[in-house]
């Protein structure tokens, strides 16, 4: 007995001397998958990879461009009869809103035989039909932000099949803007994301269902009517984040609600869906809804996506679920208003809790 009590102590002891961390991950490894309770710190899978219905690629990687411009040099060019700027455009390589604005010719354009026109010099890009600006401006290595104020482009930003475009010249870089060359934000889906129509096509007009899914290469048709004054609230919740500067510097171009995981998000106001995808990292899940009056709002870090580009929804329809994808530290919305590519407070917007 006394032999047995001493190896019974010393067993005991023994085991008082193995390390608690060793116990842990024992009981961590021994324990089964489905009994394990999640860390507070663990992201849901629906969080980590954003759920969303079946849908073609965007439509910026869905027609690959060929950066084969032209290189035009400055000159003169006397009008001919029966010239008009797209023939002119045609013959010299220009792009034919270029040489209007290198001579103030304002719409509709009347040109004169005998007229001398300059053709403003630069390489000058042919568009071909379903190619985007953001595809053209990472065919060049440049940012598409420039292509647009380089072309005076303008709402509804939709370019078309055998426009010429002034491709801005590069220069030299920094690590840092090389970097930021191909950064999406939602400035670029908004201004570049549409793939070009061909010279006499309209855009697609809006489906009701998200059964019927847009090809890529299909731009979608903007709004027309007028965006009501006061936009409904996209969720119930706190505000977490406001418009504008934050405390470290960084700007903020809408405002963060914290709720719930897989909260409904509901539309704000009537409009047709123009974008649904993860391509901006920052905000993850994110949905982008266009109104009339040049107005969009946004949608970001969502967990799940329920609607598809070109689908037109209703003032308080759900168009995603909540989540924390992206950058977000905690399960909230990001809600952005923008009028034309401007950010505007959406608390302005909105009507008062």
């Amino acid at each position: 007995m006394r032999r047995m009590g001493a190896l019974l102590f010393g067993v005991i002891l023994m085991s008082g001397c193995i390390p608690a961390e060793a116990g842990r991950e024992a009981r961590s490894y021994d324990a089964p998958e489905q009994n394990r309770q999640q860390e507070p710190f663990e992201r849901r899978s629906l969080d980590q990879d954003v759920r969303a219905l079946p849908a073609p690629p965007p439509a910026w990687e869905a027609r690959r461009v060929s950066a084969d411009a032209r290189q035009v040099a400055s000159a003169t060019y006397v009008v001919q009869s029966g010239d008009s700027l797209r023939s002119i455009a045609a013959k010299t390589g220009a792009g034919s809103e270029a040489i209007a604005r290198a001579n103030n010719l304002a719409a509709p354009f009347v040109i004169q035989p005998g007229q001398r026109l300059g053709i403003p010099g630069g390489r000058y890009h042919l568009v071909r039909a379903g190619e985007t600006g953001i595809a053209i401006a990472r065919a060049y290595g440049v940012q598409w932000s420039r292509v647009v104020s380089t072309n005076g482009l303008e709402e509804p930003f939709i370019l078309r099949t055998g426009q010429r475009l002034l491709i801005p010249s590069t220069r030299p870089e920094t690590i840092e803007e090389r970097a930021a060359r191909f950064h999406l934000d939602i400035d670029d889906i908004l201004t570049g994301g549409e793939p070009a129509l061909a010279a006499n096509a309209r855009p697609a007009r809006p489906t009701a269902s998200s059964a019927r899914v847009l090809p890529a290469t299909t731009p979608v048709a903007t709004p027309v009517t007028r965006a009501a004054s006061q936009f409904a609230w996209p969720v119930k919740g706190a505000i977490v984040g406001r418009f504008g500067p934050g405390k470290s510097g960084e700007r903020n171009d809408g405002i963060k609600i914290a709720v719930p995981l897989d909260t409904p998000v509901l539309a704000a106001a009537d409009g047709v869906v123009a974008y649904v995808g993860s391509d901006v990292p920052a905000l993850g899940g994110l949905v982008i809804v266009k109104h009339g009056n040049a107005t969009t709002t946004v949608y970001g870090h969502a967990g799940q996506l329920l609607v598809q580009r070109g689908q037109s929804v209703k003032k308080g329809q759900m168009i995603a679920l909540s989540g924390n994808s992206g950058f977000a530290d905690r399960p909230e919305l990001h809600f952005e208003i923008r009028q034309g590519r401007t950010p505007v407070d959406p608390v302005s917007r909105l009507p008062a809790r």
